[in-house]
């Protein structure tokens, strides 16, 4: 069986549509096994034989319409992809803070930035730091401008089919995933 995540794009507290028991109860209905959610942000963790990961995407966000109401990008990753994100070290000694907020971006089609790395757009408190394997590491200064600036940025440079979690969030999911 292969460990997977599936990180939904745009899940918080407040919609009763997307809450953790009911983003599970979408996974078991598709048949994945040892389903279990991280935190309430959209990272749901599960098992699969299948190991086409696009075919995943596909069929998770097929189903957000159908069974809950509301369509969200889903970017399904392996345990060992997590593993690499974290093995990248791209944040160096920096440590997540409000005045080095740090942020990992993944994106669910293959994606190049379309400028050098490191990176800071003129005039913003955020630089790109780095970028390997289809995922982003910004670093943000929270104390001059919040990371809704950012995703706002991401955004316009990437498209939607884009989601960001913290490396704290990373390793927990990390470490349910071993858990399990």
């Amino acid at each position: 069986m292969n460990k997977y995540v599936a990180l939904i794009r745009g899940i918080g507290p407040g919609d009763p549509r997307k809450t953790n028991d009911k983003l599970r109860g979408v996974l078991e209905g598709l048949g994945f096994t040892n389903v279990q959610s991280v935190i309430s942000s959209g990272n749901i963790i599960f098992e699969s034989a299948e190991s086409d990961v696009q075919k995943l995407e596909n069929q998770i966000e097929a189903a957000w319409p159908k069974v809950l109401g509301f369509h969200a990008t889903t970017i399904v990753r392996s345990y060992d992809q997590l593993q690499n994100v974290l093995k990248t070290n791209f944040f160096s000694d920096l440590t997540h803070a409000e005045g080095s907020y740090l942020l990992v971006t993944f994106f669910k089609q293959p994606t190049k930035p379309i400028f050098d790395v490191p990176y800071q757009p003129p005039n913003k408190p955020y630089v790109v730091v780095g970028y390997s394997d289809n995922v982003l590491f910004t670093v943000t200064d929270n104390t001059i401008l919040k990371t809704t600036d950012l995703m706002t940025w991401l955004e316009k440079q990437f498209g939607k089919d884009i989601t960001s979690r913290t490396p704290l969030t990373v390793q927990r999911i990390i470490k349910r995933m071993e858990a399990s």
